[in-house]
């Protein structure tokens, strides 16, 4: 199993790939991706070497093959359904970002406790009321959640989910979350990041004066 950091950076790899091949790029150097993602060179050979890659000193790596094996690092031969519990913009947001881009990650079903929303298509995919969470979850076999509901109800939606058999969550709330041993949990606190951006925004206005 990988390091966490390495899978992100492997993802971010992924993405740069994919945008440079779109520009009609064919090979690309481990110092570009390094300049592009504000890493080192280093790190980046350390990451590809890791997975079992390596390109030439002449044309560096294959985009389309490096694509290609770093693809079958991070996705489910598969695929994974996943869904959305809470429909509010976050949740509308997420949706329409991935709708359609990820094909080894499906977003197949998104869930609120508004009856208004409910019963419908937003932003792509249908809206059930949480009160089906567990049939929808067996039915669909989800493996993955996305939690972007109200903090307050984020915990006791948590225990439903993983006793239907959800085995991944990404948690958008503010709420630290209790999980079993076995469902792997990233918890993204946008509060936290926001207020960490301030303070260096801070620090250098300080140090500028």
């Amino acid at each position: 199993m990988l390091p966490e950091k390495t899978i992100e950076r492997l993802s971010q790899y992924r993405r740069l790939l994919l945008a440079n091949k779109q520009k009609g790029k064919e090979n690309i150097f481990s110092h570009e991706i390094a300049v592009q993602l504000h890493l080192t060179s280093v790190q980046v050979r350390r990451d590809i070497m890791l997975i079992g890659y390596s390109g030439t000193q002449r044309k560096g790596y294959n985009i389309d093959l490096l694509i290609e094996k770093i693809s079958s690092i991070l996705d489910d031969e598969k695929g994974l359904n996943s869904i959305i519990i809470g429909m509010g913009n976050l949740g509308k947001a997420i949706s329409t970002y991935f709708y359609g881009k990820r094909n080894k990650i499906d977003i197949v079903a998104a869930f609120d406790i508004d009856i208004k929303k409910t019963g419908r298509l937003i932003s792509g995919v249908w809206c059930y009321h949480t009160s089906d969470l567990e049939t929808i979850i067996k039915e669909k076999q989800i493996s993955l959640a996305i939690l972007a509901l109200a903090p307050e109800a984020a915990q006791d939606i948590t225990d439903r989910i993983i006793f239907a058999g959800v085995k991944g969550i990404l948690n958008f709330t503010s709420v630290p979350l209790n999980v079993l041993p076995n469902v792997y949990l990233e918890n993204y606190d946008m509060v936290t990041s926001i207020e960490k951006v301030a303070y260096f925004v801070k620090e250098n206005h300080l140090q500028n004066r």
